[in-house]
Parts: C-alpha cells; structure tokens; sequence
C-alpha cells in the first residue's frame, strides 16, 4: 500500500537528515530513503572518521614532544589498530545520536535503494519513490508532495587506474586500512589530499605529493598555499607540481606502485588518489523527469529547486562547496522554502571552510585575487601566531591570519588564518562577514587574554597599522 509524505528525502547524509528534522519541526510528515547507514559519506567515510584519525595523529605527535613542555615519556608507541578502533567508537556514537533524532522526530526511515519514478497511476507528476528495501522485502511505494534528492557524492576516479585496495585506494579504501603503509604516493594537492598527506606523515608515513597545477590547495588564498607548501616541505614531504599523470606510466605489484614522470620515477607502498568528488546522479529515476544535469551536477535555482519545482536537489550532488555544513544549511532552506517559511538568504560567501592537516587552515570569504578580478580596491593585512601569547604557551606560532577589506567600504571581505586551532578560531571571522562589520569593528571587540582568538583582532587592527603586539 503506497504512503503518503509531505516530504521524501533521498539520501539520510548530513544534508538528508538535516532536511529532516527541520521538516519534521514544521510539522510536515516526513521520510528518508536511505541505502546504507544514517550520516552517509561525513559520518562514515568523510568528516568524521577522518578527523578521528588526524587527531590520534595529533596526540601522537604531541606525545613524541613532551619533553618540550617538561614531561618525559620514555617511548611512544603507535598502535594503529586501536586508532581504529576508536574511530569506529567515534562514528557509531555519531550514528546512534542521528538514528536517536530520527525516532525523535518522528521521522519515517527507509533502509533501501529509492527510486524516481516518471507520471503513473500513483501521481500524474514524476517523484512518486519505489524503494527497493535491504531486507529484501518487497518494494515501499511513497507519494511524496515534495521530494529532496540528497544522494551526495563518491570520490572521483583517474580513468585507466585500477583502484585494487591493495596498492592503489581512494580515500572510502584507505580510511579502512588495518596497516599503515611505509611510503605513499597522494595524488592531488586538494584539501582532502593534504589533510592526507599531514595525517600520514605524523603516523610515520614517507609521504610525496604530486599535483596537475602549479600550487596545491588551489582554492585558498596564495600566501596561506604558500606557507603551507613550505610548512609541509619543512617537516619532510615532498611536493611536486605542474605534474601530469599519465595512467599508462603507473605500474604495481602486491607490495608497490611505481610512477614515472617527465626525467623522475616515484616508487612507495600505496598510492591515494585524491582528485575530487563526483556527484551521485546515476540510477536512482532522474531521468524519469525534466530534472537538467550540467557538468555532472543538478542544476537548481535559488530556493534549491529543480526544472522539477517540487522536486529540489542539495548538497554534493548540486556541486558547489561540497561540505557537510553546507549541504545542512541547503537542506534546511530547501525545507523551509517548502514550508512557506520566511528565511534568510544563503549566501555562500559567507561559509567558512577549513582544512584539517597540522597546521589547521581556515577561511572565510574572498581570496586576495578573487577580490581583485571582481574589481575590489583592497587593503590587506597579516598577523602572525607568534606574536600571541596562547600560541607560544601551547608551543605553536607557525601560521599567521590574513584580513582583505574593502577600500572604499571599509568592511572586511574576506579572513585566511593558517595556525593552530585555525578551524575553530574561524567562525567569529565568518559572523563578523555575515553581519558586514569592518575590521576596526572586530579589533573593538574584546578579545580575552590569553586566547589564540586575540590574533584575529589584532590582524582586524593591523589593516589599519594599528596593531598592538606586532
């Protein structure tokens, strides 16, 4: 017997479920479909597990320095099966607070593979939802008023190179690993290659970079690429860039993988490839509908509906920024714009991002060249980690903040920190954008001593030469 929904949500991510609970708080009777687990690729194969590892990685490092802050530990020792094992802890703890919010919300949760299904006798509009249940059950049919597609992504794959799991992973193989490599070859100097490449070097992993472009981290502002390309290359990893790959010049065997470039050969245990995400669009009745795909991506307007206007589409799947936040924030504006709800527009300028390798990196904004190629006049400021007190107590003072500001206007328009705890410290830049504060306004505030958050007021203060400890 088919079920009627207000509201049907493919895919139970951090976009889906997010959606979910909004909708089920506006009172609209809602359903997931989901075919694997609850929280999708952050929960289980992204945000979470992998910042699991990178803080184990943290704790070790800090470990091996303790001498530095007067406590001596004879030996430390990596046992990486339990850094495992505490990464399933942190995930299924994680999964059991999404499946808790779900019963909260009394919200209807389909374990299977949902499909769109085209005008029939359920509905003369295409979204009616077969799912193809995992017990083996036979098929749910839902008739939703609204449908949300938030199916995500999957790492993106290098034509002609076989990912074996043995040699050669992307990051869903690898973040299952039960031994570390000795040496790894990472492909792509992206934000998920670099974090990576700063987790397994901390593990004692020989680690090399190889990147298409000139620069890794491509999308942050230059002078923090460039200081975290020097920060790396400082600890041992070695870098290359402008490199193309050809995947006839791979060869492997069970126990390494070898790479020959123009006049250079590379030769480790593993090769990552990190090249990406690619959207979820396949299989699951699209083309069923008017739904328009461009690029690999959904296409939506502003309210984040499709050529479907009952049917909207968000998070990786839409392209864009790719991140957990992001997709939540879409999924709630999508819910809410099907409520009825006044909501505030979501302007992407405004998302923090960051980047969760040693040092931490993160941003808000406009880049230094973004702003000029959008015909800014600019203003630019920098304050480094070593001149705060709370940096040099924690034994930290690489990295500095870099504040862009609008001449003519005087509001900041965009916040690049390179540092610790830089993912954190973030979010006080991204409201003062929110808000359209100027610099001066953010070096007013009070900042307490000592705190790390101090370097962003002065950094505020420098734009204007007014900086007190530098």
């Amino acid at each position: 017997m088919a079920k009627e929904y207000d509201v049907v949500i493919l895919g139970g991510g951090t976009g889906g479920y997010v959606a979910a609970i909004r909708a089920s708080q506006l009172g609209l009777k809602t359903a997931v479909v989901e075919s694997g687990k609850l929280g999708g690729t952050c929960l289980h194969a992204g945000c979470i597990p992998t910042k699991s590892l990178l803080r184990s990685a943290e704790v070790y490092v800090q470990s091996k320095r303790a001498d530095e802050f007067g406590i001596e530990i004879q030996q430390s020792i990596l046992n990486f099966s339990k850094v495992q094992k505490r990464k399933e802890t942190v995930v299924e703890q994680l999964h059991k607070g999404v499946q808790h919010l779900m019963k909260k919300g009394k919200i209807d949760v389909y374990h299977g593979f949902g499909r769109i299904l085209g005008p029939s006798i359920f509905s003369p509009m295409p979204g009616t939802i077969s799912v193809e249940m995992n017990d083996g059950s036979e098929n749910e049919m839902l008739i939703p008023k609204n449908v949300i597609i938030a199916s995500g992504s999957r790492p993106r794959k290098l034509a002609g190179v076989d990912i074996d799991g043995q040699t050669i992973f992307t990051s869903d193989e690898f973040l299952n690993i039960t031994k570390l490599p000795k040496s790894i070859i990472i492909v792509g100097g992206g934000v998920i290659g670099i974090e990576w490449a700063s987790m397994l070097h901390d593990f004692d992993v020989d680690v090399t970079i190889i990147e298409v472009g000139p620069r890794i981290l491509p999308t942050e502002d230059r002078d923090i690429s460039t200081e975290m390309m020097k920060l790396l290359t400082k600890r041992g990893i070695n870098i290359y860039t402008n490199v193309e790959l050809n995947p006839e010049t791979i060869t492997k065997s069970e126990q390494q993988v070898t790479v020959k470039l123009s006049g250079l050969e590379l030769t480790a245990e593993a090769m990552l490839l990190s090249i990406g995400r690619q959207a979820n669009v396949e299989n699951f009745g699209i083309e069923n509908t008017d739904i328009e795909i461009a690029n690999g991506f959904i296409q939506v307007n502003e309210s984040f509906q499709t050529k479907e206007s009952h049917i909207y589409a968000i998070g990786d799947v839409i392209g864009g920024m790719q991140l957990a936040h992001v997709a939540s924030h879409e999924g709630i504006s999508a819910v809410e714009h099907i409520a009825g709800v006044l909501h505030i527009p979501f302007h992407y300028a405004n998302v923090a991002r960051g980047v969760y390798s040693y040092p931490e990196i993160a941003s808000v904004g406009l880049t230094e060249e973004q702003a000029k190629n959008q015909g800014y006049k600019i203003k630019t400021a920098t304050f480094p980690f070593k001149a705060i007190g709370k940096a040099v107590v924690y034994g930290e003072t690489d990295g500095f903040v870099k504040v862009i500001a609008d001449e003519e206007t005087n509001d900041a328009i965009g916040f690049h920190l390179i540092g610790p705890h830089a993912t954190d410290l973030i979010s006080e830049a991204a409201l003062s954008l929110f808000l359209n504060a100027s610099p001066w306004e953010v070096g007013q505030m009070v900042h307490p001593h000592p705190t790390l958050s101090e370097v962003i007021g002065e950094a505020a203060l420098a734009i204007e030469g007014k900086a007190i400890h530098y």
